[in-house]
C-alpha cells in the first residue's frame, strides 16, 4: 500500500472502481483488463497494483460496493415508521433491488473467478458486507412480520438469497441470445427485475403466514 493519507487511499481505489463499474457497462468481464481500467483513471496504470493485485480484486471491491449501497436502501426500509402489508412489503423490496443490476449481473456471471482471484483480505471484506446484507433483510422480516419464527426467517433467506443468482440472465439478453432462442422456439422472457421479485416475496411471506394460522399462530395480522 502506497504511503498518504487514507483519505487518498480511499479517494482512489473508488477512482479505480469506478473506472470499472463504467467500462461493465459496455465491455464483458473477460475483456476487461488492468490496462482498460488504467486508462480511465487519473494516474498510471502500474499505481493500480498499489490498491489491486488483480482485475478481479477491482470487480469483487466493486460488488461489495453494491452491497454496501443495497444495505443502506435496505435500513432505510426497515426505519419506516409505517406498519407494511405483505404486498407493499414486497413492493418495497423489490424496488430496492431493481436498482442493483450491475449487484445482479456480477454475482450470476463472474462471482466464482472474482472470489477465487482475490486475496483472502479483501475476500473476508466481501463476504462481510454479504453477511451484513443478511442482517439487513433480517432486521426488515423482524420489523414489519414480528410473528415470523426464526427457522422461517431462515427459510425466507434461503430461497430469497440463491434467486439473486439467477435473476439476472432472465432479465437481461443479449441479441445473440435471443436469436437462438427465437430459432429453437424458446419464448424470450419479457420481465424486470421488479417483475420477478415482487411476487416471489410475496410467496414466501404468504407461505410463511399460512404455516402461522394452520398451527394456530398468530401470524395473520402481520402477514396478509
Amino acid at each position: 500500500m502506497p504511503k498518504g493519507s487514507e483519505e487518498l487511499t480511499n479517494s482512489r481505489k473508488e477512482e479505480i472502481i469506478n473506472a470499472c463499474a463504467q467500462l461493465y457497462e459496455t465491455m464483458g468481464f473477460r475483456d476487461i483488463t488492468i490496462r482498460d481500467i488504467g486508462e480511465k483513471t487519473s494516474f498510471t496504470r502500474t499505481s493500480i497494483y498499489n490498491y489491486f493485485q488483480t482485475k478481479e480484486e477491482i470487480f469483487l471491491a466493486l460488488l461489495q460496493r453494491e452491497h454496501e449501497v443495497w444495505i443502506a436502501d435496505l435500513e432505510a426500509l426497515a426505519s419506516r415508521r409505517d406498519k407494511l402489508s405483505t404486498e407493499q412489503f414486497a413492493d418495497a423490496l423489490a424496488r430496492t433491488l431493481e436498482k442493483r443490476g450491475c449487484m445482479l449481473k456480477l454475482m450470476s456471471m463472474n462471482l466464482y473467478d472474482m472470489e477465487r482471484n482475490s486475496r483472502l483480505e479483501n475476500l473476508v471484506a466481501f463476504k462481510q458486507a454479504y453477511a451484513d446484507t443478511l442482517s439487513a433483510i433480517r432486521t426488515c422480516l423482524n420489523r414489519f412480520f414480528p410473528a415470523m419464527e426464526e427457522k422461517e426467517i431462515r427459510d425466507f433467506l434461503y430461497s430469497f438469497f440463491p434467486f439473486l443468482f439467477g435473476v439476472y440472465p432472465y432479465t437481461t439478453s443479449t441479441e445473440k441470445q435471443r436469436q437462438a432462442m427465437e430459432a429453437v422456439g424458446v419464448e424470450v422472457p419479457q420481465c424486470t427485475i421488479y417483475d420477478l421479485t415482487k411476487p416471489l416475496v410475496e410467496k414466501l411471506l404468504k407461505a410463511s403466514g399460512e404455516r402461522h394460522r394452520s398451527a394456530g399462530g398468530t401470524g395473520k395480522e402481520e402477514i396478509t
